[in-house]
């Protein structure tokens, strides 16, 4: 007994000094017990939701886990109308903990305690569940919850529990007007790279948002709001909505400048969320509604170059044809005659369009980076073909075009004329690209095995520049496959060697510069790719 005065006593003299010495301590306290109170005199589930999440504020900041369940497990038994609130708030707060025990690297508690919190988490949530209908927030949320616990494990239960969170999510969205919470979880599904079944979600968010009774511009403001918060996935099931509706009530005149907005939301630019699938689906629309004259110089290679982000080399050969049919003298021209006949060397195998495209650049009087890259490439087929005298006199040609000693291709255009000099083969990584992406090859190279990305696109001299692959190897039984990554090209600074898949670069000259990769296994080729990057 004197034990338990002691503690009492010590308990308000701690209080009271924390209370003298920091006022706001108090006032915390005093606005803990205050909603403490009301949380169980409320009926309301509403003002229940309110003020659980203020206490998980105030408790979560500061990392409190254990205070937090504690306070929540007091409520227990005290208010029956939302006790399925009170054991999703437990989970809730185990689930953050056991979070920030990783975090936090605390393996004391999280190894000796983790298995109960664990077993907490399920055995709340469950309780949860089962007192709950399909019209119930709390129902939903312990749904969600327990297919992230389990997905965050990787156990045997995560298929199931994603199932069930479906059918938890459908069957809510039947039962309740409260479309928010629908919208809650497909932005977790699609956090989780659960796009098809989010996108499921998101539509069901739309159709009520529309019975609502929207008009064409909520939906706009919507779906632009949603694009702003770079939810790419609900602002394009907005827009789709938003597309229907305006092809159906306005004219052709009308709707084309509505869809060239939305196109620039999504088409590819290294400063910006998008999405250039879509964008190309709207630019699609576009051209089917006016034609190929709806897009002006800019629109034109704004499509070409979303195209060419996704690798869809040869739909973007078409539409950087046409930029320079129906603009020759566009500013893109040189950098669009480039990047055609790259694509018909090196993607399509067409080497007569290549060198037709490469030679209309190189008779230019106007000298463009693209134009002595242009005569480079013109050499290294030469070359490539057994021609050295006709390469020699192409690289010859690079070096007094550039007469800049810091100059990428001629120096490029230098290591060439010292293999043929010195009667050496082309460099291996450059000849095996050359060999694979030129000779009749296996259909199986098709350049989708091998996924070359550079970060940014566009950036000025001397800025460093991410390069990185991914190769897609296939299964090899457990053994993990030893590959080779045979870098070839514009590389600029850098020199990686064969086990690197990613490197940094820079270049000192401007102009468009082409990345090669090829991609070799024990067994041979996996596949090559290429990219394009710019320096301005």
């Amino acid at each position: 007994m004197k034990k338990l005065k002691f503690r009492i006593l010590t308990c308000i003299l701690t209080f009271l000094l924390l209370s003298f010495f920091f006022p706001s301590f108090a006032q915390q306290v005093d606005n803990t017990l205050t909603l403490s109170n009301k949380l169980i005199k409320t009926d309301s589930r509403g003002e229940a939701l309110g003020i659980l999440g203020q206490l998980k504020d105030f408790y979560f900041k500061d990392n409190r886990y254990t205070e937090f369940v504690s306070l929540i497990k007091s409520f227990i038994g005290k208010n029956k109308t939302i006790e399925p609130l009170f054991n999703y708030y437990i989970a809730l707060g185990r689930y953050s903990q056991l979070k920030y025990l990783e975090e936090a690297q605390d393996w004391d508690e999280y190894f000796s305690k983790g298995n109960d919190y664990r077993n907490e988490i399920v055995e709340k949530l469950e309780k949860a569940i089962e007192s709950t209908g399909v019209d119930d927030i709390a129902h939903l949320w312990s749904y969600l919850l327990l297919w992230k616990f389990h997905r965050d494990l990787q156990d045997a239960f995560k298929d199931k529990a994603l199932s069930e969170l479906m059918d938890a999510a459908l069957g809510y969205a039947k039962a309740s007007k409260d479309a928010s919470g629908i919208k809650r979880v497909a932005d977790e599904l699609l956090g989780d790279g659960q796009k098809g079944k989010a996108r499921q979600l998101y539509k069901i968010y739309v159709d009520s948002l529309i019975s609502s009774g929207a008009d064409d511009e909520k939906i706009k403001e919507a779906a632009f709001g949603f694009y702003q918060e770079s939810n790419l996935e609900l602002a394009e099931v907005l827009y789709d909505v938003y597309i229907e509706r305006v092809t159906r009530d306005y004219p052709k005149e009308k709707i084309i400048p509505i869809l060239i907005e939305i196109a620039r939301y999504f088409a590819y630019t290294d400063v910006k969320a998008g999405d250039p699938e879509y964008a190309e689906k709207i630019f699609q629309k576009i051209q089917d509604l006016g034609g190929k004259t709806s897009f002006n110089e800019d629109l034109m290679y704004m499509r070409a170059y979303n195209l060419e982000k996704q690798k869809e080399y040869s739909l973007a050969k078409d539409i950087y044809e046409d930029l320079i049919q129906y603009y020759p003298q566009s500013a893109y021209s040189d950098e669009a005659t480039f990047k055609i006949a790259i694509i018909y060397a090196y993607i399509l195998k067409d080497l007569s369009k290549a060198k037709e495209y490469f030679e209309r650049l190189s008779k230019k009087e106007v000298v463009s980076p693209e134009v002595v890259s242009s005569i480079y490439q013109l050499g290294l087929l030469s070359q490539w073909k057994g021609d050295f005298v006709k390469a020699r006199e192409y690289y010859d040609n690079v070096i007094d075009k550039t007469k800049d000693e810091t100059n990428e291709i001629a120096a490029l255009a230098r290591t060439r004329i010292q293999e043929i000099v010195e009667e050496k083969p082309i460099e291996y990584n450059l000849l095996m690209f050359l060999d694979a992406s030129l000779k009749e090859s296996p259909a199986l190279l098709e350049g989708v095995k091998v996924d070359l990305r550079c970060s940014p696109y566009k950036a000025a001299k001397a800025k460093d520049i991410h390069i990185t692959s991914t190769a897609y190897a296939g299964e090899s039984g457990c053994m993990q496959v030893e590959l080779s990554y045979l870098w070839s090209g514009d590389l600029g600074s850098a020199k990686p060697s064969n086990e690197q898949t990613t490197f940094l670069t820079n270049y000192t000259s401007a102009g468009i510069k082409v990345i090669n990769l090829v991609v070799l296994s024990p067994s041979g080729i996996v596949d090559r790719s290429l990219d394009f990057l710019s320096i301005d």
